[in-house]
């Protein structure tokens, strides 16, 4: 079998089980993308930019649990997808991220596209490999899908690697093992949560799914400890029928609340918290000073979920989880405005629906309580603070699950930094439903101006936070990329947009116009 190193790595992803590949290719990876018409059983997805290519890989490792892969055109095509790649890097989602280059003996000639792209990768991935030599390159795939289990893989390929003959493909490795955390630690935090002192258990991770939330609660019912999960996680599974847990607040003052007085921090795939910001005279770290900090389960590689089960065992081998009720908001009435339009996404949301959430200020106060009660449905969330992956992330998922609806809630600045997906979309013809929460503003920026002690007010800060001049009409943007759009003013408008959307197939966009707060 004479086949070029593209070939190779090709056939290998699919062997290993790599169903997708996101891709905006350039001249260095043509060889692959000539590869993909050999490979079938690999799914091809074109997005129009490359932040929408890595956001996307994120949204599908979220929910297939299995990565797809990236094409991305040499350092500045993985410079457009670095914010990304950095939300999948906290997200710990599988990816296998491969990155053209140049020919090996193109570059010491500085070509204008020449760049530090293992300095670049390095920054977001947990595996970074250069492949040397064709008949290598399968064992280099395999190597970059078994190493995506544990997060991003990032795998070069030179353009000469690429279309040399002497590809080899090769067969899956073995996946790497999680972690089992041991007898001793089980029984030590077993010995924390029933201590009578005010414990706090901060679940991350997959101790988010049904199964991690059910054995937490079945803890914290037997023995009184309080469940916390992290305030951006990856997938949380919420809604009737779930454990509740209440996230982390994202801003410091209200999480150090949350925290207050505790003396036992047990933390179970989550990282001990801190602030995302550094803020003058407040420090960086939530801990209160009177709490010591134990890890059950490492956020990396380790069994979370089995742990957590089996402290459930240990302490409360004859109880039963704590389940949300199911229950909904009424529908509202009148303009609508950030109060009241979580209310319509709660009162209609289907059943075993995946949310992309990025409506930031807009639902950080009102979606939870809003989607408590809600029909059972998954959550993902912008877990590396870069904005910009809403719309990507729903895009992914909604190709990772067909079958499912998926809702978008995006904030209007953070829409147009990757609003190409929607052309994606149309042309997939995914089953997204994406609601613009346009106050026409940063809000989130007018937030931290304030929350630093800068001072505000002024002309000049309040025009860099202004998005009406002029006003964006996502109608219009929307229905350029194909996407049927329309605008909604009040509750009742939103409502019905939103379940006509649903009803339809393919991709939607509803522009929900918040007036200001009564």
């Amino acid at each position: 079998m004479n086949m070029n190193g593209a070939q190779a790595l090709a056939r290998t992803l699919a062997d290993c089980g790599v169903e997708v590949c996101f891709a905006n290719p350039g001249t260095s990876e043509m060889h692959f993308v000539a590869a993909l018409d050999e490979t079938p059983q690999m799914h091809a997805v074109l997005g129009l930019f490359e932040g929408v290519v890595t956001g996307a890989a994120d949204g599908y490792g979220r929910l297939a649990g299995k990565p797809a892969a990236t094409l991305l055109h040499l350092g500045p095509g993985l410079g457009n997808g670095l914010a990304n790649l950095h939300n999948a890097r906290r997200a710990h989602s599988p990816i296998v991220n491969v990155v053209g280059d140049h020919a090996t003996y193109h570059k010491c000639y500085d070509p204008p596209l020449e760049s530090d792209i293992d300095g670049m990768a390095r920054a977001v991935s947990s595996w970074v490999y250069r492949c040397a030599h064709p008949s290598e390159v399968g064992r280099d795939a395999a190597e970059a899908v078994a190493a995506a289990s544990r997060g991003v893989a990032t795998l070069i390929l030179p353009a000469d690697v690429s279309w040399s003959r002497g590809g080899k493909p090769a067969a899956p490795n073995e996946p790497v093992p999680l972690e089992t955390v041991s007898e001793q630690t089980i029984e030590s935090t077993a010995a924390i949560t029933r201590s009578g002192q005010k414990t706090v258990l901060l679940l991350g991770g997959t101790g988010l799914g049904q199964d991690g939330l059910a054995a937490a609660s079945r803890v914290a019912r037997a023995t009184g400890v309080t469940l916390l999960a992290e305030s951006y996680p990856a997938r949380l599974r919420r809604g009737a029928g779930v454990p509740a847990v209440e996230r982390l607040a994202y801003r410091a003052n209200d999480a150090l609340a949350q925290l207050g007085g505790t003396a036992q921090l047990v933390l179970a795939g989550a990282r001990p918290p801190v602030a995302f910001f550094a803020y003058p005279d407040k420090a960086s770290g939530l801990v209160p000073s009177s709490a010591t900090v134990h890890t059950l389960a490492g956020n990396e590689g380790t069994d979370v979920v089995d742990a957590l089960t089996r402290l459930a065992e240990m302490v409360a081998a004859d109880i039963e989880p704590a389940l949300a009720p199911a229950s909904r908001p009424a529908c509202p009435s009148g303009p609508l405005t950030a109060r009241n339009w979580a209310d319509v996404i709660g009162a209609l949301l289907p059943e075993n629906s995946i949310i992309s959430d990025e409506s930031l200020t807009s639902g950080m106060a009102t979606l939870p309580a809003a989607t408590a009660g809600a029909p059972a449905h998954d959550l993902l969330s912008n877990t590396g603070g870069a904005i910009g992956q809403g719309l990507p992330v729903a895009t992914g998922a909604a190709i990772a699950c067909p079958d499912r609806p998926v809702i978008c809630l995006e904030a209007d600045g953070s829409a147009m930094y990757t609003l190409s997906a929607l052309w994606t979309q149309a042309r997939e013809g995914l089953n997204v439903t994406t609601v613009v929460l346009n106050n026409q503003a940063y809000a989130v920026l007018r937030m931290e101006l304030q929350l630093v002690g800068a001072q505000s007010g002024g002309e000049r800060a309040n025009d860099l936070m202004d998005l009406t001049r002029p006003p964006l009409d996502f109608v219009s943007l929307a229905t350029g990329m194909g996407v049927p759009a329309s605008r909604a003013t009040t509750a009742e408008e939103l409502a019905e947009e939103f379940e006509k959307a649903l009803a339809e197939p393919g991709p939607h966009l509803i522009d929900a116009a918040l007036t200001a707060q009564s």
